[in-house]
């Protein structure tokens, strides 16, 4: 621990100090006996203080949890010295909110006395927190002495994104070559039925249908769609984020591509992740729970960074964005370099839907004509970016804060069945 003197050990050298002084300025020895009391005290402080001994032991219940869960910091103090008066504090950052416990708290421990404190804590937001960093002040009896110590004893506590319930998802157009859920328009081994043919040599007899080989007079066999799986890619814009308190378009944002990575890959497609913004980050297409556990923790570090060099979409590794792959777009429509990549994957053929995380909600217009005007061009500018996709053949999907992520996928999906008949008929 760091010494350190209080208020009260310099306030006893002050004054023995000055009584001193006095005594030698005015040729008067009665005057130093005014400094006796406080050179006693000072003595005998300084003679009996030593520096207290005490173990402190943290441990956190969960390292990783959903928001607005709730985990348990427990301190355990050991005294192997009697301390007078400890004070203890642990560093909470923000986005952690105590629920129950002291903290600051003030005790006084006995020699080899233990001491169990519980802090629990919810997790308000969504991030990777540092929590345990706990600041020690140790006081003598006397009050004239003071140690203060830092336990750098802190563990990272991971707060998920609590995903979202989602009846029904976008469904990619195309399917890859790997056993999946969807069923294919290709032919093979599934479930679905999807056209007779006459019998081979090397067919199945279980394939046979012998009600459509009987009025036929010839052996038919079932031929099925094969169940594929496919790739899904979310794209993260995260060049620029539109914020109104402790929310904004990129929590919103966050929250919706760790619920569509989850529902995916529960049902077996292989989910890819495109952080695209001042700071690039990728994952390469994946399945299973692994995969789902790296794209939280690339989500958990997203943040907004700084930067004016215009990016390309070619900057991505080969592999990161397979052909067939559904890109799923979650954007505030707030940069070109954004908007200028998701129009060159269209343009590349990719299976594109923008999903417009709406900047609209946390955005006012300036008071006055003028601002009020600047505001409409705004808009208007808006909606001239979405005609530009529309045109593209990419949908686009307002999302505005309140709204449940579930009903925007409702109708995505419902607009490109619609288009898919359209363009049949």
């Amino acid at each position: 621990m760091t010494r350190y003197a209080t208020p009260k050990l310099g306030a006893y050298v002050v004054l023995t100090a000055l009584g001193l002084l006095a005594s030698l300025i005015f040729a008067r020895p009665e005057l130093a006996l005014i400094a006796v009391p406080f050179a006693v005290l000072l003595a005998v402080g300084l003679a009996y203080a030593r520096q207290p001994d005490v173990r402190v032991h943290v441990e956190l219940d969960r390292e990783r949890v959903l928001e607005d869960d709730e985990i348990t910091l427990e301190l355990e103090l050991d005294a192997r010295d009697s301390v007078a008066r400890l004070e203890l504090l642990v560093e909470v950052p923000r986005g952690l909110e105590l629920v129950s416990g002291r903290n600051p708290v003030a005790l006084r421990l006995e020699v080899g006395e233990e001491r169990v404190l519980d802090l629990r804590f919810r997790c308000a937001r969504w991030g990777a927190y540092r929590l345990g960093d706990v600041h020690l002040r140790a006081r003598d009896a006397a009050g004239l002495l003071a140690w203060e110590h830092t336990l750098d004893r802190a563990e990272t506590v991971r707060v998920y994104p609590r995903p979202e319930q989602l009846r029904e998802l976008v469904a990619p157009r195309e399917t890859q070559l790997f056993t999946g859920n969807r069923v294919s328009r290709q032919k093979g081994e599934g479930l679905e039925f999807a056209d007779l043919r006459p019998f081979a040599p090397g067919d199945r007899i279980r394939r046979i249908n012998w009600r459509a080989s009987a009025r036929r007079g010839d052996l038919w066999v079932n031929e099925f769609h094969a169940e594929r799986n496919a790739d899904v890619i979310i794209f993260l814009d995260s060049f620029a984020d539109a914020r109104r308190g402790g929310t904004g378009t990129l929590d919103q944002a966050i929250r919706a591509a760790a619920s569509l990575s989850e529902r995916y890959l529960v049902g077996k497609d292989r989910v890819g992740l495109v952080n695209f913004g001042g700071v690039l980050n990728w994952l390469r297409p994946g399945t299973e729970l692994q995969q789902r556990y790296r794209i939280v923790e690339a989500l958990l570090n997203t943040e907004i960074t700084l930067s004016y060099a215009w990016k390309e979409i070619d900057v991505l590794p080969r592999g990161t964005l397979p052909a067939k792959a559904l890109v799923l777009a979650l954007t505030p429509l707030l940069d070109d370099r954004a908007v200028s990549a998701l129009l060159d994957l269209r343009a590349r053929g990719f299976d594109l839907v923008v999903i417009e995380v709406s900047p609209l909600p946390f955005a006012d217009p300036a008071p006055g004509r003028s601002g009020e005007l600047a505001f409409r061009l705004w808009k208007l500018l808006r909606e001239g970016r979405r005609a530009e996709y529309e045109r593209a053949g990419a949908p686009v999907v307002e999302w505005q804060e309140g709204t449940p992520l579930t009903a925007i996928l409702e109708g995505v999906s419902a607009s490109r069945r619609h288009a898919h008949a359209h363009a049949r008929a």
